[in-house]
C-alpha cells in the first residue's frame, strides 16, 4: 500500500504541479494526528514517510537523562550508551514504535490528504485565474437566487452578484445567461469568492469594448461613462485618427452595435457623444438629444451656464432630471440649465 501512495504522489506532481514536498510534509502532519489519535501518543513522536520506498515510520524522541523522571520523554544514559557508546547527557534518541491496526488508518489518512491538496490547487488555480480578470466581463448562467443574492455558474466556480449590485427592476431567473462585471475575487476557507456586478460602469465599457472592433483596436477611446443602471447612460468616445467617426463606430451599421449591448443591459438606454477638449463643446455633445443655443464655462467653480430653446427645456432637463444628472456626471461640471426666454 505505501509503494501505491509514492506512486500517486509522483503522478499528482507529474499531472496536477502539486510538490511532492508540500505532499509529504501535508501527509506527515496527517499520519501523525491520526496516529495520537489512534494510539494517544505524547507529543514526542513523529511521523517520517520515507520517499525512496514509500515506507511509513513512526518515532519516538527521548532525551537521555541521569535519572528518568518520565519514560516516555525520557531514557537513561546507561540505556542509551547500550544503543550507540557516543551519546551524551542533553542528546536525544530516537526509536521506531510499532504501530499496530495502524496500516489501515494511514492508507484513509494518505486518501484524504491528496483529496485535500487537490482541491487546494483546484482552488488557487480559480483564485489566480479570476483574480487576473477584476475588471473584466465573464459570462456565466443563473443557477438560483437565495435570499436576494444571485449565483452565477461561471463554469469551474460560481459567482454572487449581491442586492446592491443588481440593477433595480431587473429579473433573474434560473438558466438565464448573462454578462456581469468582475468587481472583487476574495479568498476563503471554502475557496475563492467571485463577486460579480450588474450596475457597475465597467461593465458597459467592457461591452463596449468587445462590440466595438474600433474601441478594441485604440482607433476610438471611451473617455467618459456616467450610468444610471438599468435606466439611461451616456458614454463620451473620441477617434485617435481623424478619418474615423467615433458616432458611427459605436453606434454601428442601423444602430446594431449600441442596440446588442442595450439588449445584454435588458433595455438600458445608452447615449453615446463625442468628447472635445473644449468644455463648452462638450457639455453641449452631453446634453444630447437636446440643441443647446450656448454654453459658458466657470472653470473654477466647475459650473456650465447653459441656454436651450424654450421648447428644449425639459429635453435638455430630462424625465426627473436624469439627462441633466447623467451629462453633469460625464463631464465633471455642475450644469445650470434655463431657456432662451428665461434669459432676456
Amino acid at each position: 500500500m505505501n509503494g501505491e501512495i509514492l506512486v500517486a504522489l509522483n503522478q499528482l506532481e507529474r499531472e496536477r504541479g502539486i510538490s511532492v514536498d508540500d505532499l509529504v510534509e501535508a501527509l506527515e502532519a496527517a499520519l501523525l494526528s491520526a496516529y495520537r489519535k489512534h494510539a494517544g501518543a505524547a507529543d514526542n513522536v513523529r511521523v517520517q514517510f520515507d520517499r525512496q520506498s514509500g515506507a511509513i515510520r513512526v518515532l519516538s524522541r527521548r532525551e537521555i537523562v541521569e535519572v528518568v523522571s518520565d519514560p516516555k520523554t525520557q531514557i537513561s544514559l546507561v540505556e542509551a550508551l547500550k544503543q550507540d557508546p557516543s551519546y551524551r547527557i542533553g542528546d536525544f534518541v530516537e526509536e521506531e514504535l510499532a504501530a499496530k491496526g495502524f496500516g489501515r488508518i494511514a492508507a484513509q489518512t494518505a486518501k484524504q490528504v491528496v483529496m485535500q491538496k487537490l482541491r487546494d490547487k483546484e482552488r488557487g488555480m480559480i483564485y489566480e485565474e479570476f483574480s487576473e480578470r477584476e475588471g473584466d466581463v465573464v459570462t456565466g448562467q443563473v443557477v438560483r437566487v437565495e435570499r436576494g443574492v444571485v449565483i452565477v455558474d461561471l463554469g469551474r466556480v460560481e459567482g454572487f452578484i449581491l442586492p446592491q449590485e443588481q440593477v433595480r427592476g431587473e429579473k433573474y431567473n434560473e438558466r438565464d445567461r448573462l454578462k456581469a462585471y468582475v468587481l472583487e475575487v476574495r479568498k476563503t476557507n471554502k475557496g475563492p469568492q467571485i463577486l460579480l456586478s450588474r450596475t457597475h460602469p465597467g461593465l458597459l465599457k467592457r461591452l463596449f469594448e468587445l462590440e466595438v472592433p474600433e474601441i478594441r483596436d485604440g482607433i476610438v477611446e471611451i473617455r467618459g461613462i456616467a450610468r444610471e443602471a438599468g435606466m439611461r447612460s451616456k458614454v463620451a468616445v473620441r477617434a485617435v485618427l481623424p478619418e474615423v467617426d467615433p458616432l458611427g463606430a459605436c453606434v454601428g451599421p442601423r444602430g446594431a452595435r449600441v442596440q446588442a449591448i442595450s439588449q445584454e443591459l435588458r433595455g438600458e438606454r445608452i447615449d453615446v457623444i463625442e468628447w472635445d477638449e473644449d468644455p463648452r463643446v462638450f457639455v453641449a455633445n452631453a446634453l444630447n438629444p437636446a440643441k443647446v443655443l450656448s454654453v459658458d464655462v466657470s472653470q473654477d467653480e466647475r459650473i456650465a451656464r447653459v441656454t436651450v430653446a424654450d421648447h428644449q427645456l425639459s429635453l435638455a432637463i430630462g424625465r426627473d432630471g436624469q439627462n441633466a444628472r447623467l451629462a453633469a456626471k460625464l463631464t465633471g461640471m455642475k450644469i445650470d440649465i434655463k431657456s432662451d426666454r428665461e434669459g432676456r
